[in-house]
């Protein structure tokens, strides 16, 4: 075949260029070559052979060629002396259109003048021609949808011949001439043409429903079709075969410039595929891996989201549900001491990021976990949990939170950094948090009340009654009036920061303006903080009887870094020691000393619990007004007093001096069994001198019965503390006079019964 010359589909009759192996409309395998035994003598183009073939056939090619030129126009109006069914040639993508089609049915290309047949008689003589030739020929294919029966009148017939040439063969091998062999299995559109299966309700190339008078014989007899389309129905069919045609093919630019004028909507993806009659089964499976792996895809950049999104409270989470099936008892006991609401209940983006469907689904909680797995163990602490009542907390910075923005705000305002060889960031005033004595005031409802909605009754519980940690002396809670109550905390990682704020301003670090502070200092200040640090935990480890290289205190030292630089991760001891320093005054932490489980049971040591002095200023620009902390399985909370009314009491049974300070409160600097408490990151020569490091840095003083404590002066309240205090207050003084109200109305009504009984 000459290398310039297209081929022809035979089952489409689309044109192919030479370089293709398959049909770029229908996806058909290209035919095969007759290939001679001279090549030198006899042309190589397949249709030029069919002469040879059947000589027959030369003595009507030169008046067959007449008729098809000008009938057909001249554009492959015949191929090898043969005509195509009287259809006529598209001049811009070689369609071959029916006899009736005024414009191409592919591009939409007007049909030219001189592809107009000028009568009837010639149209029938050339389809005369073709239906006899027909007759004379067999398929070079085998046809599936033939019977048996038309196969052996094909086989007994007396005119059975070779055909002319292949093109011949695919006439009768395209999808109309099988339809009409195989009993017509197909019906036309009476809009676009198109032959559509017999099953098929509605046409797949333009959606028209089919007619209840589509019968075979109009199917048989598709010249007769009607033609008359609606405008918008051609033109979403013709940009949709267009669109198509310019992807595969770059040679019809002039089609794809006029139906890129019309501005219609893209076609959709489904009706493309169902035009490619020809897909493969390969190609089928190819897309169906693609589908896959885009989904896939998909799947993987959602739990990418979903993981990104979860706090650190979800993570222990969905740790302590993993720890319910696999009988982890750790991972459940830190979701419980992180706060956490057993009755929590799964969601469907855990259950993908758990990826265990056998074993989670949305809605479970951590009981139905235990029950499914047979976890008693824990299933009795899961259902004491889930039973406890938690009351709705409203502490101050709740009930006004303008204001505590605004102390928030005034906060950062007073944090400067000092300049020199420690340039750590500290506060320049000193203030701390005392409850005002009006609460002692309120009636014994609102007071009980407020006690529940201001402080957490697990943690004084637990330092005040379990432990005997804190109010363990009478001296100090009843005579000198210094009980401290355990105010409640959010469970994040930043209870440390929040304590801290309210111990001295009574809000929460919810900016993280301390938090920024402390990673500052530590980054800044690794100059100093890093000696002292690495040399107490090089004391400590060698009590333990093991030591550290230097790799593992750089590790350590990034790691405190990192934890202070992130916000909800929990702090340790040197993040104390570093807070210390920002305020300028020390920290009192009263602890636990063990960590227990859920169960009650011992699980480690916990060394939060001493005083933590800011040991790397000089003792004159520090304050000493300590602040008290509590420390209890894993979580921090400020320890305030109350104001009292009486003043003669005050220092009494203490070796003090008396003056004219507002409120002053003492602070046990021992523990119940009488020993010091110990000093965090003293190093060298400071070890062994506790006592006098107090009284040097502390306003230290004995009481009576021979207490060492640390005394602690309250100035007066800075105006937005109060206003704060006055707005949270004042809550509970309505729902005070509401209860008197009613109580007065009570007795009214009583005493007015009564009169009239002694009457």
């Amino acid at each position: 075949m000459n290398e310039t010359t297209k081929w022809a589909c035979e089952y489409c009759t689309y044109e192919n260029w030479p370089a293709a192996k398959k049909c770029i409309l229908c996806h058909a395998p290209r035919p095969l070559q007759l290939i001679s035994q001279h090549p030198e003598s006899i042309p190589q183009e397949i249709y030029k052979v069919s002469s040879l073939i059947n000589p027959r056939s030369d003595t009507n090619n030169s008046s067959n060629e007449d008729v098809d030129n000008r009938n057909l126009g001249g554009v492959g109006a015949s191929v090898g002396g043969l005509p195509r069914l009287n259809k006529w040639q598209c001049h811009i993508c070689t369609y071959l259109n029916w006899p009736k089609a005024q414009k191409c049915i592919q591009c939409l290309v007007p049909r030219s003048k001189q592809q107009i047949s000028p009568s009837t008689s010639e149209s029938s003589l050339t389809r005369k021609s073709s239906t006899s030739v027909a007759r004379k020929m067999s398929p070079l294919n085998v046809n599936v949808n033939i019977t048996e029966s038309s196969i052996t009148r094909s086989r007994s017939s007396p005119n059975n011949r070779s055909p002319k040439s292949p093109e011949l063969n695919k006439e009768l091998n395209n999808d109309y001439n099988r339809a009409i062999a195989a009993g017509n299995v197909k019906w036309n559109c009476k809009f676009c043409t198109y032959e559509n299966w017999s099953k098929a309700t509605k046409c797949i190339m333009c959606g028209v429903q089919r007619s209840p008078n589509s019968s075979r014989k109009n199917s048989a007899q598709g010249l007769n079709v009607n033609l008359n389309l609606q405008h918008t129905t051609i033109q979403s069919q013709g940009h949709l075969i267009s669109d198509i045609m310019t992807k595969q093919n770059s040679a019809l630019s002039n089609a794809n410039r006029t139906l890129s004028m019309r501005q219609l909507p893209s076609p959709k993806s489904s009706v493309t595929n169902e035009i490619i009659e020809g897909a493969t089964a390969a190609t089928t499976s190819s897309n169906a891996i693609c589908n896959m792996e885009r989904h896939n895809r998909t799947d993987e950049r959602r739990l990418k989201q979903i993981r990104n999104r979860m706090t650190h409270n979800d993570w222990l989470w969905v740790n302590a549900c993993i720890g319910v099936i696999e009988g982890d008892s750790h991972a459940v006991e830190a979701f419980i001491v992180a706060g956490g609401d057993p009755a929590r209940m799964l969601s469907e983006d855990e259950v993908l990021v758990l990826n265990r469907p056998s074993a989670f689904a949305a809605g479970y909680t951590l009981v139905h976990l235990a029950i499914r797995f047979k976890r008693e163990d824990m299933l009795t602490v899961l259902l004491a949990s889930s039973d406890v009542a938690k009351a709705s907390k409203w502490v101050p910075s709740h009930v006004s939170p303008d204001v505590a923005n605004e102390i928030l705000r005034e906060i950062s305002t007073l944090i400067r950094q000092r300049k020199g060889d420690f340039p750590c960031y500290f506060l320049t005033e000193c203030n701390s948090f005392i409850l005002p004595a009006d609460v002692e005031n309120l009636p014994l409802p609102i007071h009980t009340q407020l006690f529940d909605e201001l402080l957490d009754k697990g943690v004084q519980k637990e330092l005040e009654t379990e432990e005997t940690i804190i109010n363990w002396n009478p001296e100090i809670t009843d005579r000198l009036g210094s009980r401290l109550y355990a105010l409640w905390n959010r469970t994040a990682g930043d209870c440390l920061l929040d304590s801290v704020l309210q111990a001295t301003w009574g809000v929460f670090d919810k900016d993280n303006t301390l938090r920024r502070a402390l990673s500052d200092s530590l980054t800044e200040g690794a100059c100093s903080f890093f000696p002292r640090w690495k040399e107490y935990e090089s004391i400590q480890a060698h009590s333990l009887q093991f030591s550290l290289d230097e790799n593992q205190w750089q590790q350590d030292w990034a790691l405190l870094l990192s934890l202070a630089s992130r916000p909800g991760s929990s702090l340790e001891q040197t993040h104390i020691f570093a807070v210390a320093h920002i305020l300028r005054r020390p920290i009192i932490v009263y602890g636990v000393k063990f960590v227990k489980s859920f169960r009650g049971e011992t699980i480690g040591f916990a060394r939060f619990q001493g005083v933590y002095l800011p040991l790397l200023w000089e003792q004159s620009f520090c304050w000493k007004k300590p602040i008290a902390l509590g420390y209890t399985r894993g979580h921090f909370s400020a320890l305030v007093a109350m104001e009292s009314d009486f003043g003669e009491n005050i220092g009494a049974g203490a070796n003090i001096d008396n003056d004219d300070s507002p409120q002053t409160i003492y602070l046990p600097l021992t523990d119940c069994d009488g020993k010091i408490l110990p000093i965090h990151f003293l190093v060298g020569s400071e070890i062994g001198k506790e006592e006098a490091i107090l009284r040097e840095w502390l306003d230290c003083c004995e009481t009576e019965g021979g207490l060492l404590v640390a005394r602690v002066k309250f100035n007066k309240r800075s105006s937005l503390v109060k206003h704060m205090l006055d707005d949270w207050l004042d809550r509970y003084r309505r729902l005070a006079h509401v209860v008197h109200a009613t109580g007065s109305k009570e007795t009214q009504v009583l005493s007015s019964d009564g009169d009239t009984d002694d009457e």
